[in-house]
């Protein structure tokens, strides 16, 4: 199946898209992908090319996505709060010459400044609407054919497109929905931005593919969530651990009683948090793990059978083998590195071969992500491989740490890291956002810290923070503390 083929046999009248009030059926759907694909043709685009798309969560970037890939062209989705020059090197990277935009972009200065004379060419939404006398190409297509690319920043900060198939969106689609039922009676709510692929399969693919309606949010804000959960009578929810929190906190039993369940990915799930919310509104959330290269889901804790500090077991028709250094599979509960082989396994990175090589492996990917099974092949997170830090010869995995700190009653958030230590190799340090209306001493925190884990474990370094750099998702920066480490140290007080 063609991914754009999923929405091809649902009732016309049917409602697919609600946003600001405006609902779009699923015929009208069909009829503006190809009256959009068509316009996209009619100004240069052909099979192959790499079309980016940049807007906030609205129809017409459903309708945009669907539009490039039915042109025959590969969508590339750009995340909107990029800055000039960060566009610029991807326009470049994927030779990109044509961009869907919600609004144009001032780029000449960013694309001079990196060399890209291709030049790009830029259609708003209105000039998507525009009709054209052109006769539509329909190219032959293969299941196998790149129709997407999503870049991901990975562990160097240079951002790499990993290209996903028709076959990878689709298999990812099916997998992912077979164990979190999906229906077409589903009323499903999209708040997670929708150039992360996470937003893309389970957001919105997945109740695309069984002719449920979706109700989009533009932008992430707490008291318009719930107000359209009331007004549309919303489902399903799939968020990230921040918005799982802002429930727990702020919503009532009652208020959620609708929703049939709640997915969360896109970073670590606290237990403590997991545990709340399961015993304020009587349902579980559902985490799962996922990445771009995967499509992105891996794994997702089935409704029935949930274990917390679980990211579930593998999805059916994807295999999830934990490996040592030596690519050797190790045994139940035994840490190795996470791998994943099925049909939602990318194609490569584009223009990458060596990386590609190397993370593709003896046709495995190879995550990154440190983790182990337990008897019934339920996968748990450690941590990221890039994220452990060996001090003074000891493994320590930042996730148990953090796990223990939000058990603590005044704090918000945590983050711990690895930072250069002369000594030790690595020093530990922690970042904590403490909740509003809290104090809390070093010494107090090391004590707790010590009652309840091995005394190399506790951070060395504990600095406050007044909020996390987070990604576009929720996902807490560690790269980025990192950074601010370095100086934080140089400047501390002692």
């Amino acid at each position: 199946m063609l991914y754009f083929d999923i929405i091809a046999e649902h009732p016309g009248d049917k409602t697919a898209l609600i946003f600001k009030n405006q609902i779009t059926t699923y015929g009208q759907l069909r009829r503006k992908v190809v009256q959009w694909a068509n316009y996209l043709q009619s100004r240069g685009v052909k099979k192959g090319d790499k079309v980016g798309l940049l807007s906030k969560n609205c129809a017409d970037f459903v309708v945009s996505y669907f539009a490039i890939i039915k042109a025959g062209a590969v969508v590339v989705p750009f995340n909107f709060q990029l800055a000039a020059r960060e566009v610029a090197f991807i326009v470049k990277d994927a030779s990109m010459k044509f961009m869907v935009t919600r609004q144009k972009l001032e780029m000449t200065e960013a694309l001079a400044e990196i060399g890209y004379e291709s030049g790009l060419l830029q259609f708003d939404y209105e000039d998507m609407c525009q009709i054209t006398d052109h006769e539509f190409v329909n190219y032959t297509m293969d299941e196998n054919d790149n129709c997407t690319i999503i870049y991901t920043s990975g562990t160097t900060g240079i951002p790499k497109g990993a290209m996903l198939s028709h076959k990878n969106l689709v298999a990812n689609t099916m997998q992912f929905t077979e164990v979190v039922k999906t229906y077409s009676t589903d009323s499903a709510l999209c708040v997670l931005p929708m150039y992360h692929c996470f937003a893309w399969t389970v957001s919105i693919s997945g109740p695309l593919y069984h002719g449920a309606t979706i109700v989009i949010q533009e932008t992430y804000i707490f008291k318009d969530t719930m107000k359209l959960i009331a007004a549309h009578n919303v489902n399903t929810f799939a968020g990230v651990p921040t918005m799982i929190q802002l429930f727990y906190k702020g919503a009532e039993p009652e208020e959620l009683a609708g929703i049939r369940y709640f997915i969360s990915g896109g970073a670590p799930l606290p237990r403590i948090l997991a545990e709340g919310f399961k015993n304020k509104f009587g349902k579980p959330v559902q985490e799962g793990y996922g990445l771009s290269e995967a499509s992105p889901v891996v794994s997702v804790n089935p409704t029935n059978a949930i274990k917390l500090g679980s990211i579930g077991p593998s999805l059916p028709g994807v295999t999830v083998h934990i490996l040592n250094e030596n690519d050797e599979q190790v045994g139940t509960s035994e840490v190795g590195e996470l791998c994943v082989r099925g049909d939602n396994v990318m194609l490569g990175y584009l223009n990458l071969p060596e990386e590609t090589a190397t993370t593709l492996r003896d046709g495995w990917l190879h995550t990154g992500d440190l983790a182990y099974k337990d008897e019934e092949g339920f996968i748990f997170i450690v941590d990221r491989l890039k994220d452990m830090i060996i001090s003074s010869g000891e493994n320590v995995y930042p996730r148990e740490i953090e796990e223990v700190l939000y058990r603590h009653p005044a704090i918000f958030e945590a983050a711990v890291i690895g930072i250069p230590d002369k000594l030790r190799g690595q020093a530990i340090c922690a970042y904590i956002v403490l909740n509003a209306g809290y104090e809390l001493d070093k010494r107090e925190l090391r004590k707790y810290l010590l009652e309840r884990i091995a005394p190399y474990k506790v951070p060395r370094e504990i600095l406050f923070r007044a909020e996390m750099p987070k990604s576009a998702t929720g996902k807490i920066l560690k790269t980025a503390l990192r950074e601010q480490a370095l100086v934080d140290m140089v400047n501390r007080k002692r």
